[in-house]
């Protein structure tokens, strides 16, 4: 049932024999009226991972998941109803095997589904094992017939003393929950079995009085820690983790560093977290609040990089339809192009594309969003399947959004993290970088640490991209001395109201200053375009972790704008975006003959999107060193491991937001 291999047995503690009372499980609504048995594995397994797949719904796969689904899919095919007990007293010399049995306790509280139901004479079972314990007494149990629960397990045993082998804690926990539900109604049960695929052993397990204490320790203990709505702690160095497949989602030694380095650096507790005059370097100077010797030697865990990638489509008139597990591109119904649902993470329409009710379907159920642009490249919005059913998580979210000294700290650090990424990225690309301006920039850093209001931290920002974009055109190196004709449709023969008589419009790949809405020139239309694409990117991952992305605590609530996506795409600004403009320009991957002029406004043309596309997925596929953990991702993954830190910060794992920058 439960498809991960079990590498160590946690320790627990046993608690008295006594009656489990109803009582123990009423009171909260934190959990389902029944524990399924399988959390009881995972509860004993790891805390922290029953946690996340019981009460916060979370769930991912990998090999060993994926693995152990399989070997289960055929068992789950055929379902046997399991004869009463009164129908199995009468058949006892008749085999039954019942497959795919679930059965629940109202007095336990709890729920399992049982891959196989063995039924045997109870009598001869009996007398096999006093056989084999070596006991001499004559007396037997009384006659009658016994069920035996078999569970399927991908892993292999644990060795024991003298080299026999023994079921796992977690998997000895399960079964004595199966038992316990079959007891309940009204079988008998004096043993259970787990199979082991991986070396094809059966080792059974008495369900014995101490079993049985254990057991009821572990359901009182798991919803103890359902209803208390506070996640454990993760596990600390443990071979568990490596294996597990919420892994990118747990990240026990992240937070385990995170939540030390905060406290060292501050000695805050989850009651502070609203100061304003906090230690400013507690959130924005990772060299010094989050410097750690330990950081050189944390595992990676996540992988570097996703196996899955997006699909951008901007071609006018596509249409996308879904024949199989694969989605169709045509164009005037002809196939131009098709794509596996399970190799895409993301689909991003630009502009008027059309998709069937039936791939819009697919990928709902596939957790695939569709992101849609308008043709020069504004973001619309996202169409998502149900998402995240973590309500914990928004829940605090919208509280703190409401705690003014909460959203100021939150602010002065992303902010202060953005001013130092476009300090840096000046100090790397300018052809020769502005002493005077560098200088002011660090100035305005440390001002945004120690802003005393949301007003003047806004003045500070729009100071500091006042100068970094008075100096953003000494970045671009290619391009000022090429001119293009660029088609238009402005000039005075739209003015006289004839279209024909338009003139094409010849201007340098130059850079004067930031203009948007609409961009009146192509370095611009490519910052919009990027802003948007990041935008974009960063309201998925917020989603994807469990936020709400409309409601941010930098910026302010607005109709239809994800401002929390917004709040943190404000240090990845220049290191992304900005970075894979120049990329593009730099390396001319775009040139000026890759632009419309229409009115005042300068498009990118089809070709030219297609060719910012790729340079912006390669900025996002770059591999870069977190300053904190020490190992190398890229930026997409990077999006992610932050926005899963902000909310540690938000659930009280952490009491402060480590905000990514770099040297």
């Amino acid at each position: 049932m439960i498809a991960t291999a079990k590498t160590e047995v946690m320790p627990d503690s046993v608690e008295g024999t006594d009656e489990f009372s109803r009582s123990s499980r009423t009171g909260s609504s934190a959990a389902p009226d029944y524990l399924p048995a399988r959390m009881l594995n995972e509860f004993t397994y790891c805390p922290r991972l029953y946690y996340y797949e019981h009460v916060e719904g979370l769930f991912a796969h990998n090999q060993e998941t994926v693995e152990g689904s399989l070997r289960h899919s055929g068992l789950d095919r055929r379902e046997d109803a399991l004869p009463p007990p009164e129908q199995l007293a009468e058949e006892t010399g008749r085999p039954v095997r019942s497959r795919s049995v679930t059965l629940s306790s109202d007095a336990y509280g709890v729920i399992a589904k049982m891959d196989l139901i063995e039924v045997q004479a109870a009598s001869a079972r009996s007398a096999d094992s006093t056989a084999a314990s070596g006991d001499s007494s004559d007396e037997l149990p009384a006659p009658g017939v016994s069920v035996t629960p078999v569970d399927y397990k991908r892993g292999r045993p644990r060795e024991a003393a003298a080299g026999s082998i023994e079921a796992w804690e977690p998997d000895q926990i399960q079964l004595a929950v199966q038992a316990l539900v079959l007891r309940d109604n009204g079988y008998r049960c004096d043993e259970a079995i787990v199979y082991y695929v991986a070396t094809k052993q059966r080792v059974r397990i008495a369900i014995d009085g101490p079993l049985v204490a254990r057991t009821l320790a572990a359901i009182r203990q798991a919803r103890e820690l359902a209803a208390a709505g506070r996640i454990p702690p993760p596990l600390e160095d443990s071979p568990k983790c490596p294996r597990c497949s919420l892994v990118g989602i747990c990240l026990p030694n992240e937070t385990r560093l995170c939540a030390a380095e905060s406290d060292v650096s501050s000695r805050w507790v989850q009651r502070t977290l609203f100061a304003i005059d906090a230690p400013r370097t507690a959130v924005a100077d990772p060299e010094s609040a989050f410097a750690h010797p330990a950081a050189s030697e944390l595992r990676r865990l996540v992988p570097a990089r996703d196996d899955l990638r997006p699909l951008y489509l901007n071609t006018q008139g596509l249409s996308v339809g879904k024949s199989g597990e694969v989605l169709k591109v045509k164009e005037r119904d002809k196939v131009i192009q098709e794509v596996r649902l399970n190799e895409i993470c993301q689909l991003s329409l630009m502009g008027n594309i059309q998709l069937t009710t039936q791939a819009i379907q697919a990928l709902c159920e596939a957790e695939v969003p569709i992101a849609y642009f308008s043709m020069g490249g504004w973001f619309y919005g996202i169409t998502q399947g149900l998402g995240v059913k973590n309500i914990f998580l928004r829940r605090e979210q919208f509280r703190l959004a409401d705690v003014p000294g909460f959203c100021l700290r939150l602010a002065r650090a992303l902010v202060a993290g953005k001013i130092r990424n476009q300090r840096t990225l000046l100090q790397r690309n300018h052809v020769e970088p502005p002493t005077e301006a560098l200088a002011l920039m660090k100035c305005l850093q440390e001002d945004a640490e120690r802003a005393g209001a949301m007003e003047s931290l806004l003045g500070i920002e729009g100071s500091a991209a006042r100068v970094y974009f008075q100096h953003f055109a000494g970045m671009l190196k290619a391009g000022k001395d090429e001119r293009a004709e660029i088609p238009g449709e402005s000039g005075p023969g739209i003015e006289d109201g004839n279209p024909s008589a338009a003139s094409p419009v010849a201007f340098p790949f130059d850079f004067a200053g930031r203009n948007r809405r609409p961009p009146r020139d192509p370095v611009n239309a490519l910052l919009s375009l990027a802003y948007s694409l990041l935008a974009k990117d960063l309201t998925i991952v917020t989603q994807a972790v469990g936020f709400d992305p409309y409601l941010g605590f930098y910026h302010q609530p607005r109709f239809g704008r994800a401002s929390l996506g917004l709040d943190l795409m404000e240090p990845f600004r220049p290191l992304i975006a900005d970075s894979a403009v120049l990329s593009a320009i730099n390396t001319r991957m775009v040139t000026p003959a890759d632009f419309l002029r229409t009115g005042n406004a300068v498009v990118l043309t089809t070709d030219g999107r297609k060719k910012f596309f790729r340079a912006y997925e390669q900025r996002m596929d770059t591999l870069v060193t977190h300053p904190l953990f020490g190992y190398r991702v890229n930026y997409r993954r990077m999006l992610e491991i932050q926005a899963r830190l902000l909310a540690r910060v938000l659930t009280g794992e952490m009491s402060t937001y480590p905000v990514f920058t770099t040297r």
